[in-house]
């Protein structure tokens, strides 16, 4: 029996979060081998590199590409974008993979696609055929049109793709991988999070009644990044409820994202906000199922929270038109708004279940059809 290699590339930390159980699904397969490329943001300590996390799991990663330009703009982007394909290249060359993974719609992602393309590799696509707004859901759909192999989280991206021209056999339903991870937190024993995390600010009881917010930049509205943060952290100060806070990640407008927490901070040192740069998936997803609300605009409020039933105040057009379960109440970045959805969420409290997203067995399924199906390269729009 053929061994296939399956290169999959880490462009952020949230995406091994995402895929991890699907990873080790991989790694066990007796018909595939495990090639493990980390690129991009995934390796910057300052977003929160993800190799600790790899490396605690048991993964080795087969290599490192390093591709951010700094610069918190579109051009710096556009830059890293270029810079992705061209060390991507390389590393494809050198290890002469089967089939290349790619994960959702982070901008470095696009880098991945287009070098396989052009190498002749076939191309599986995590999580195509969703609606999120913004430049994601270009990068996303542009993925999904260089891709040969689509592994969708739902039958509605699945809907969405065929309308696209892409082929029906190619298009396989799994759920999210990061439902599997959820699943898995559900009784999960407590841990020490400042032993583990440290972090910076008041230490809140994590026994107490706490809010959680992670907040992005908006690609499209980067210019106004400063003052969408203003609005949310004036809000929570306007609440005065114990707040755990996750830093940005990489997008353009994140430098004044984090600019305005540093200055909230330096002005209200003894405000119950404990700050955090980043969190391993498994302890991330224990700390929103025991808060009160998840505050922001993160896809995990969509995707995990309706497995996990927090109730999530989404704000403003990050996750625009993304399937959503009816624990997530939408705002605009207006403080008045934000308090009084805070205030309905709490009063709610836990939703119940929902499996828009799979119901915890991804990883399984995503490993044993990579086994199974070797994807044409060739492909014409289908109708």
């Amino acid at each position: 029996m053929s061994i296939k290699k399956v290169c999959v590339v880490i462009t952020a930390r949230p995406s091994y979060s995402r895929i991890k159980t699907a990873l080790k699904a991989i790694d066990q397969h007796p018909a595939l081998e495990l090639q493990l490329v980390v690129a991009a943001s995934a390796l910057l300590d300052r977003y929160g590199s993800a190799v600790e996390y790899i490396e605690s799991d048991g993964f080795k990663i087969t290599e490192k590409v390093f591709t951010v330009l700094e610069g918190n703009s579109p051009t710096s982007m556009a830059k890293t974008t270029g810079i992705g394909i061209i060390e991507l290249a390389s590393t494809f060359d050198n290890l002469r993979p089967d089939m290349v993974v790619t994960i959702a719609d982070r901008f470095e992602t696009i880098s991945t696609a287009i070098a396989t393309s052009y190498m002749n590799i076939p191309l599986v696509h995590i999580q195509g055929g969703e609606v999120t707004g913004n430049i994601d859901e270009k990068v996303r759909h542009a993925i999904s049109k260089l891709s040969d192999l689509h592994l969708v989280s739902t039958e509605d991206a699945k809907s969405r793709l065929i309308k696209m021209g892409e082929p029906v056999d190619m298009i396989k339903v799994t759920g999210c991988p990061s439902i599997d991870i959820a699943k898995g937190v559900i009784g999960a024993p407590d841990y020490d999070l400042y032993e583990v995390y440290g972090g910076v600010g008041p230490k809140i009881d994590p026994k107490s009644d706490y809010l959680v917010v992670m907040q992005h930049p908006v690609t499209t509205e980067f210019t106004d990044a400063l003052q969408q943060i203003q609005k949310t952290l004036t809000a929570i100060k306007e609440l005065n409820i114990p707040t755990f806070w996750f830093w940005p990640n990489v997008d353009a407008g994140s430098d004044s994202t984090s600019n305005g927490l540093r200055t909230f901070r330096e002005e209200n040192p003894s405000f119950p906000i404990h700050f955090f740069k980043n969190m391993e998936g498994e302890h991330f997803l224990k700390l929103l199922k025991d808060s009160r609300c998840l505050i922001g605009n993160s896809s995990v409020g969509i995707r995990e929270c309706s497995y996990l039933g927090i109730p999530v105040v989404n704000i403003g057009s990050r996750q625009n038109n993304r399937l959503r379960g009816k624990n997530v109440v939408d705002v605009d970045y207006t403080v008045d708004s934000i308090v009084g959805a805070i205030k309905t969420q709490m009063n709610h409290g836990e939703y119940d279940k929902d499996e828009l997203y799979g119901d915890g067995d991804s990883g399984d399924i995503i490993a044993q059809l990579l086994a199974e199906i070797t994807p044409p390269i060739d492909k014409c729009i289908t109708y």
